[in-house]
């Protein structure tokens, strides 16, 4: 049985060769391009990548459309800013011979600010990632999409670690926070999250804060980690001023109607 990998991308010309080189003994690799204008779509190509060109239709929508794309029984689907561990290598090619189960979680090390954060929630996290084709799907909201089956069938469980090249500096990470907060603001508004909430917008981010850091052991990843958690509870507060902002803005625009 053959292994497809899926990866969608967009502007990953410095992580995207990391992540290839990791995966090149795949039997087929395809990565659906959004529209880069760095050298994305040529380092997949030299990797000898199948690329589509499609315009962005959001996190769950793009990752399906690229496992619709995938032709082996199996399909690997990655980030474009993730590598593929030596060891998971191993495990994942042993799976794909057996096919014991019909999808596997791997345990994902994300990488901040230079540090591999070991705790605080950050560390196994998870993830369904291989699975059969036609089995595993994308869901969830925007922008924080996860993979389910369709089966309920048992799913297997890797002890290699999936790196994730996250952010390299805060003001990378700053930005998606921003960006990712204004769409949690979208589906938390949808949820009918519209009032201005102190419990919200203060209480909830330092219980997030407190939970993270303290009782999940965040502190033990050292400087680094306090920043991820400290601006992760600012990304919470952003998220639910956001939606109250947007609630004001959409009754300003009811009564100007």
């Amino acid at each position: 049985m053959g292994l497809s990998v899926a990866i969608v991308a967009f502007n990953e010309e410095l992580n995207l060769g990391r992540t290839l080189a990791s995966i090149r003994w795949a039997d087929e690799i395809v990565v659906v391009d959004s529209g880069s204008t760095d050298r994305t779509c040529e380092i997949a190509r030299e990797f000898g990548a199948r690329v589509i060109h499609e315009p962005w239709r959001g996190y769950v929508a793009q990752k399906n459309y690229a496992l619709e794309l995938c032709t082996q029984d199996w399909i690997l689907s990655l980030d474009a800013d993730e590598e593929v561990s030596p060891g998971l290598a191993d495990e994942i090619r042993n799976a794909v011979s057996s096919g014991q189960f019909a999808g596997y979680t791997v345990p994902r090390q994300n990488l901040f600010l230079g540090r591999w954060m070991r705790h605080g929630g950050f560390y196994p996290d998870p993830k369904l990632r291989l699975f059969r084709r036609g089995d595993g799907y994308s869901t969830g909201f925007d922008p924080h999409d996860h993979f389910e089956l369709r089966s309920q069938e048992p799913v297997g469980r890797f002890h290699h670690p999936l790196l994730h090249y996250t952010y390299p500096t805060l003001t990378l990470y700053l930005e998606h926070m921003n960006r990712y907060s204004s769409l949690g603001a979208k589906m938390a508004l949808a949820k009918g999250y519209s009032r201005f909430s102190a419990l919200n917008i203060v209480v909830r981010p330092l219980a997030t804060f407190i939970y993270n850091y303290f009782f999940r052991l965040g502190f033990l990843d050292g400087r680094e980690g306090l920043l991820l958690h400290l601006y992760h509870a600012g990304y919470v507060s952003w998220k639910y001023a956001k939606a109250w902002e947007l609630a004001r803005q959409e009754n300003d625009r009811s009564k100007t109607a």
